[in-house]
């Protein structure tokens, strides 16, 4: 602690104290925990108490006070339990019979202040705070504070009760390891006093037949097995296995939802996945037992195991595919494929039931369909699911869903009435849809998926949402299908299909709908960045309308349909200007036009988001080396510097300066430097050479005026992202140990100009009028003058400047206090101007 910090903390304290003064902001007090937080951290040996007695006196104050405010009280129990986490200022604490007052039965657990939830957190945190040793362990459980933090679990708060678990777990792992010489086992099973007593109750709630207090206790267990994978855990556990397994069989046990969870979470530990018999024989148990809403997690938390007997994990996939097999079966009878199942695992009629209700059939079908999508975005499965019946399990339910599957089973049509138009399910299965494209063994079933994706997509009665799932599933079955179009027949299936596509894809471009429009745009754009390589599809797409509709969309009065409308054109170029061989079309694709329009787009569209994506386009343009020769280029980057460096939105202007960067780097690199970006030459005459002629092309692009400007900008990000590409400038341009010109230029003009840029850069955004035309002895053209400033400006001390935090002072411990004083501190002021 700073000398300035402990001669404003008493008067902090007692003004945090003092009953007339206004409660501090919250913000703040928790800012002020966080300090001392830090000091007890960064020196656990200091005795903070000791060393700044008003803290004590702070806390004595708060105690004597009749009716504290309850943010001061809890205040005042967090801060304690951070300080008595020194087993020294403990022990100081103690003396004063501070700590008592504060956590024992005499403190605020018998006051009427002990209703507010936030004394009750309070309380909670402070003595999880304090938790750190064997005399604040003694302290806790002798002055009954375990029956206190047992009778929180079931508190009204659920952060208290969340918070009241979670410091069990903390005591109980604390005693046994604090306290034991050796580790508990099943045959010297000798628990610690503290544990024992954590044990004995979670023993007695478990079979004490309260519903609450054993959803408490399975809780208490979810913690402890997922977070502590000591071996004595195991020795707990031989303890309530029986009665936690008899929760299964038991029907009226509220208790059985929490199970799965419990099961999982020591699934996942070391201690119990290694182990045979009993543990994995209660998963299995589970899995029959448990009904398939509530069984559902642990199935597939089973499935991503690798640790897992294999008949174990192939009950956990039947039960997870149970609901997708039912409907398989319902939509035809006899079943004319395969099912996804040989057997159940339980009653197959719980299911039926659960589909054929209103209430819970797609609650059912969305858990069991989001489980699969998170298997399957797996990269190596520790199981094979059965791909192709999945597959038209999804395409049964999408039928279902916009009513174009008539069962004949009776099952089949309940289902598919409450299915229609049930968006929730749509969505959901397309995801997983879209997440099978990547597996490889569905291929039969192409042609009849895109029927059911082609449905969709000219449906009118497709949600916007549920149309742009359509069009995300749609992209990634294209390219799957790519890949195997390698054979004639294959191929013409693959034509059809892109041309129905692209039929489709015309109607929804004109949508009055700005959601479809805008969804119809990145659809394309993601189907150029990923196909744009296949002959076929190029074709496809440039013999069609889309094209022609997605620039005249360019124009949509709605600015994220422009933005997408952008980025659509500008991934068409290199299709349509910028392919080694671009077909020629006439005049519809007029590479000048396109640029034309989208530069308009850049310098005079009033919304951010076209601009935004129009930097965007000409930066990958760039990338990509699609802007032509290097005279060109000189004079595309210096237009869109020109245009970008006055805009108001900050994420244009850095994007044009990305667009620099990479423009520097192409230059350098063409004219045959050694290294790309900016790395410095051997050869002397070699880099002069190379250095005149990229200093002159940077110059007359204006680069440099853009760069050192943007030193200055009011948005950090830019003046950072300046100053890094004018370090790699200068890094390229002075060779390693060269000599810069920091010395010997004060007395020219030069260096008149250099002096003024220097002092200019260091006010930052506060620099008004930041003149880039000659003035002030600085020529941003001349190649001189720019090698002058790049071996001159102290880049490295802006550079710091930049990336210190904003609010780095205000952050200071110094500055809280002063701001708590500010707030708290004017209670005679008010006093005064009562009347």
């Amino acid at each position: 602690m700073t000398r300035e910090c402990s001669l404003l903390l008493p008067r902090v304290c007692a003004a945090l104290a003092d009953p007339r003064q206004p409660s501090s902001d919250d913000t703040c007090l928790e800012k002020l925990l966080d300090w001392f937080r830090g000091l007890t951290k960064c020196d656990p040996t200091v005795n903070l108490v000791q060393d700044n007695p008003c803290l004590t006196e702070f806390i004595a104050s708060v105690l004597a006070l009749p009716e504290p405010s309850p943010s001061i009280l809890s205040f005042t129990l967090r801060l304690a339990g951070i300080l008595a986490a020194s087993e020294n200022c403990f022990q100081h604490l103690q003396q004063e019979k501070l700590l008592v007052r504060l956590f024992g039965r005499d403190g605020p657990l018998n006051s009427a202040l002990w209703e507010d939830a936030s004394v009750r957190s309070g309380w909670v945190e402070g003595v999880h705070s304090m938790m750190h040793h064997q005399p604040a362990l003694h302290f806790l459980c002798s002055g009954g504070g375990i029956d206190v933090i047992f009778t929180l679990q079931g508190d009204p708060s659920l952060f208290v009760a969340s918070a009241a678990s979670q410091l069990l777990v903390h005591v109980l792992t604390l005693s046994v390891e604090s306290e034991t010489t050796k580790p508990p086992s099943a045959k010297d099973c000798d628990w610690p006093a503290c544990a024992q007593m954590i044990i004995k109750r979670i023993e007695d709630s478990l079979q004490s037949g309260s519903a609450s207090h054993i959803e408490q206790s399975l809780k208490l267990l979810t913690h402890l097995f997922g977070s502590c994978h000591a071996t004595w855990t195991e020795v707990l556990w031989l303890g309530i296995a029986k009665q936690v397994e008899s929760f299964l069989m038991e029907e009226t046990v509220q208790a059985q939802p929490m199970l799965a969870n419990l099961l999982l979470n020591m699934a996942w530990s070391p201690v119990f996945c290694d182990t045979e018999g009993s543990f994995w024989a209660l998963v299995t148990s589970a899995l029959e037992h448990l009904t398939p809403v509530q069984v559902g997690p642990l199935a597939a938390g089973v499935l991503r195991l690798y640790k897992c007997p294999q008949d174990v994990r192939i009950q956990a996939l039947t039960v997870l595919l149970q609901p997708m097999d039912c409907i398989l079966r319902a939509a035809s009878q006899p079943l004319e494929y395969a099912g996804l199942l040989d057997e159940s695992v339980s009653d197959p009629a719980t299911v039926e039931s659960l589909l054929s209700s209103k209430s819970s059939c797609a609650s059912l079908l969305c858990q069991t369909l989001a489980h699969l999508e998170k298997l399957l975005s797996l990269i190596h499965l520790p199981v094979d699911l059965p791909y192709t019946s999945l597959l038209r399990s999804l395409m049964t339910i999408l039928q279902f869903c916009n009513g174009c599957l008539s069962p004949a089973s009776p099952l089949g049509s309940t289902i598919s009435r409450i299915l229609i138009d049930c968006f929730r399910v749509q969505r959901s299965a397309l995801d997983v849809l879209a997440a099978l494209s990547e597996r490889k063994c569905c291929d039969t079933l192409v042609g009849s998926l895109f029927d059911v994706l082609l449905a969709y997509l000219e449906s009118p009665n497709s949600s916007p949402t549920v149309l742009k799932k359509t069009f995300q599933a749609t992209s990634k079955w294209l390219v799957h299908l790519q890949e195997l179009s390698c054979s004639n027949s294959q191929w013409q299936q693959t034509e059809k299909i892109l041309k129905d596509v692209f039929l489709v894809l015309q109607k929804r471009l004109c949508s009055p709908c700005w959601e479809v429009r805008d969804s119809s745009l990145e659809f394309l754009t993601v189907l150029i960045k990923c196909l744009r390589d296949q002959e076929e599809f190029r074709q496809s797409l440039l013999s069609s309308e889309v094209p022609r509709l997605a620039e005249n969309l360019l124009e949509d009065p709605e600015s994220y349909v422009r933005a997408s409308a952008v980025t659509a054109v500008g991934h068409l170029a290199f299709i349509t200007y910028f392919a080694p061989e671009s077909p020629v079309l006439g005049n519809q694709y007029n590479k000048e036009n396109t640029v034309a329009k989208l530069q308009e787009i850049l310098s005079t569209d009033p919304e951010g988001f076209p601009r935004r994506a129009v930097i965007s386009v000409f930066n990958k343009w760039l990338r990509q080396g699609c802007t032509g020769q290097l005279e060109d280029t000189e004079q595309f980057v210096s237009r869109v510097i020109q245009t970008v460096e006055h805009d108001l939105d900050w994420e244009v202007r850095l994007g044009g300066l990305k667009l620099v960067e990479v423009f520097c780097s192409q230059t350098i690199c063409q004219l045959g430097l050694s290294q790309c970006p900016y790395a410095p030459v051997t050869s002397a005459v070699t880099s002069s050479v190379h250095h005149n002629e990229s200093l002159q092309i940077l110059c007359r692009a204006k680069v440099f005026s853009f760069l050192f400007r943007s030193l200055c900008d009011c948005d950090k990000p830019v003046g950072q992202r300046a100053c890094d590409i004018l370090l790699g400038l200068r890094s390229g341009f002075y060779p390693i140990n060269a000599p810069q010109h920091s010395q010997g230029t004060a007395d020219s003009p030069a260096g008149h100009g250099m002096a003024w840029l220097q002092r200019t850069l260091r006010q930052g955004s506060l620099a008004q009028n930041f003149p880039t035309d000659g003035g002030n002895g600085v020529d941003f053209q001349d190649p001189e003058s720019m090698m002058l400033a790049l071996g001159t400006i102290d880049l490295e001390e802006l550079h710091d400047e930049l990336n210190k935090s904003s609010d780095h002072v205000e952050k200071s411990p110094q500055s809280l206090l002063q701001d708590i004083l500010a707030t708290v501190g004017t209670v005679e002021e008010n006093e005064a101007d009562c009347y």
